[in-house]
């Protein structure tokens, strides 16, 4: 199974700058997702790991071998692309067997590794029919197949699921994580979708604007993000800013606006430094004492309810309300909010202010 290592590798055309000088290390058998927002440079990445494109500097390699130079076809790599592509006039058998028929392999093992891949992928009763009459998610799972059937231990998927209607992008989303287990081979997976990364993922590789950001497990960047912009763009939450007011009883007292407090785990900030409060909706509560607001918006989720209050220090907070609770909480009531404590992760307040800190470009 082969290692990839970046680095220091950059993309610029002309003054623009795609890739900013990225040190990266993907282990065996790794599922890494590259994550960020449209533009940020997760695609050029990975085609410069594909051979597709060329960095400006720095090196690539694959399994301990420098990549300079070496073509896509010569770098034992499968690519999925966002868009399908299957060849219209054979069938997903004749799909499947292509990479093993170009690799001069025998009828016979041609045969048996299309009906290995096509069974992994559950489509053996689809072997025979062609991808016109495929729905979406069956004709990637066919690309998918062909990929695998040329016996890469390097799969690249560039938005694979990014084309498909959402309840097939569920599906197929775990069934992507349950080959690449099940074969042992290293997954490199673009996305936009956070939760598509949080579902797949061993790591998370964070981009903005050409540069990493963040790596971390899904669980390390949803509950302990390093930074406001991977605190802001995975998952939800709230923004409160604030100063801290003094260390008490192994706890931080956060002032907000108006002289407003809450009470957070000890921060590793001093007193009177200016800090900003992110805490999850799912960690703020209705309770019988807490941040005073008025709700101004109560929004049918499915499983809960999403409310969002205006507190007496002017934050606008959301919070979730269970579903069997929803009845009690309208729009205008005043409540009190607590949050847990524990949930809370402290920033340094960002000297261009929060709403540049989490700008996605």
């Amino acid at each position: 199974m082969p290692e990839v290592r970046l680095r220091g590798v950059s993309k610029r055309y002309g003054k623009v700058v795609a890739v900013d000088s990225i040190d990266l290390t993907i282990e065996d058998g790794e599922y890494i997702t590259i994550l960020g927002p449209s533009g940020c440079g997760k695609t050029t990445l990975i085609r410069m790991i594909a051979g597709i494109i060329e960095p400006s500097a720095g090196e690539v390699f694959i399994g301990g071998k420098d990549m300079n130079g070496v073509l896509i076809e010569d770098r034992d790599i499968g690519y999925v692309f966002q868009n399908i592509a299957l060849f219209p006039n054979m069938s997903v058998e004749g799909n499947v067997r292509y990479g093993p028929r170009a690799q001069g392999k025998e009828m016979e093992e041609q045969k048996r590794v299309a009906q290995e891949m096509v069974s992994l992928v559950h489509l053996l009763d689809k072997m025979a029919m062609f991808p016109s009459a495929l729905c979406g998610g069956e004709q990637q799972k066919a690309s998918l197949a062909r990929v695998l059937a040329s016996g890469s231990r390097l799969l690249l998927l560039d938005e694979p699921l990014s084309a498909l209607d959402a309840r097939v992008r569920v599906d197929l989303r775990y069934e992507l994580r349950r080959l690449a287990k099940a074969l042992g081979i290293t997954v490199v997976h673009v996305t936009h979708d956070q939760e598509e990364a949080m579902s797949v993922s061993d790591r998370i590789v964070l981009m903005r604007a050409g540069s990493v950001v963040e790596v971390g497990s899904p669980e390390k960047l949803y509950t302990h993000p390093e930074r406001i912009f991977s605190a802001n763009f995975i998952g939800e939450t709230n923004l409160i800013e604030g100063w801290v007011k003094e260390k008490v009883e192994g706890a931080s007292l956060i002032e907000l606006r108006g002289g407003v407090d809450v009470r957070v785990a000890d921060c590793p900030f001093g007193k009177g430094e200016a800090v900003v409060v992110s805490i999850r909706p799912e960690f703020v509560f209705p309770f019988t004492s807490g941040l005073k607001a008025k709700i101004i918006r109560v929004t049918y989720m499915g499983s809960y309810w999403r409310a969002a209050a205006v507190t007496e220090s002017e934050d606008e907070v959301e919070f979730d309300i269970p579903i069997q609770e929803g009845s009690m909480y309208g729009v205008g009531q005043e409540v009190n909010l607590m949050i847990n404590r524990k949930a809370a992760v402290v920033f340094p307040r960002p000297r261009e202010g929060i709403m540049e800190a989490v700008r996605l470009e």
